[in-house]
């Protein structure tokens, strides 16, 4: 597969938590924890499991900076 999306980390999926449509798919990349919102459908059409490998793509139009 290739992707013209330029944030792609791979990491590990550490954790899957359905609700009653939309699941939240932690992934570990070398130590920080990214969680992606996608579909229950998407977490089986893509056999996600726990211990398995994945990528977090970031595709976003716009980056934020705040300070207190």
């Amino acid at each position: 597969m290739k992707i013209s999306a330029r944030n792609q980390f791979h990491g590990k999926i550490v954790g899957i938590e359905k609700g009653a449509t939309t699941a939240h798919v932690r992934i570990d990349i070398g130590g920080t924890i990214v969680t992606a919102s996608i579909t229950n459908n998407s977490v089986e059409e893509l056999k996600l499991a726990v211990g398995g490998s994945a990528y977090a793509v970031v595709k976003a139009s716009d980056v934020m900076v705040a300070v207190d």
